[in-house]
């Protein structure tokens, strides 16, 4: 039977990811990026360029102004990425288009409901970091690292919202007592390190 190792964070990691006393900062991070991309989404929703009978127009816009910064001594676009925007994503303009306009949009709501924040955090970094790669800097620096940082809390970055009730149905066991120490830290039929 082969043997597991289980390595427990820190009481400082504790503190920082998993204790609910710290879910007000986790609310004002994840309600300013949630904001962001809700307001960055829904301007792109209503714009028919993104979506609607011209879908695609601005997001071709946007990708051809990438190539153009993959030329050149310094280019600021990487080749892999310049072949993935021409073979991939501006062939297929119009579905990018929609994609990026309602999953901006859907990681906006779900970050200022608290729900499911850790995939909604993900997904928005992931965003941030392909425009980061198609060389915009803009806002996506700042939002890719406070998207890590609601990745990283994720067990608390939703606890004044509705992963509070949302992830004990979904099986992540929350216990009450010790400040910051969830059950996520008990072995199997064991007992809490101390």
């Amino acid at each position: 039977m082969a043997s597991t190792t289980v390595v427990h964070e820190t009481a400082l990691s504790r503190f920082l990811f998993a204790d609910t006393r710290l879910s007000p900062l986790w609310l004002a991070l994840r309600l300013y990026v949630g904001w962001t991309w809700l307001q960055s989404g829904w301007h792109k929703v209503g714009d028919p360029a993104w979506v609607g009978a011209n879908a695609g127009q601005a997001v071709s816009g946007f990708l051809r102004g990438a190539l153009g910064k993959a030329a050149g001594e310094t280019p600021q676009v990487s080749g892999w990425y310049a072949w993935f925007i021409e073979n991939v994503a501006l062939p297929n303009a119009a579905l990018f288009s929609y994609l990026v306009a309602f999953g901006e949009v859907a990681v906006g709501v779900a970050l200022i409901l608290g729900l499911f924040t850790g995939i909604a955090a993900f997904m928005g970094g992931l965003m941030n970091a392909n425009y980061l790669l198609a060389g915009t800097l803009s806002t996506n620096p700042l939002l890719f690292i406070l998207a890590t940082w609601l990745v990283l809390g994720w067990r608390v970055a939703g606890w004044l919202g509705v992963d509070r009730w949302v992830l004990p149905r979904l099986g992540v066991q929350v216990s009450e007592g010790a400040p910051g120490r969830t059950r996520l830290d008990v072995p199997p039929g064991g007992k809490p390190p101390k």
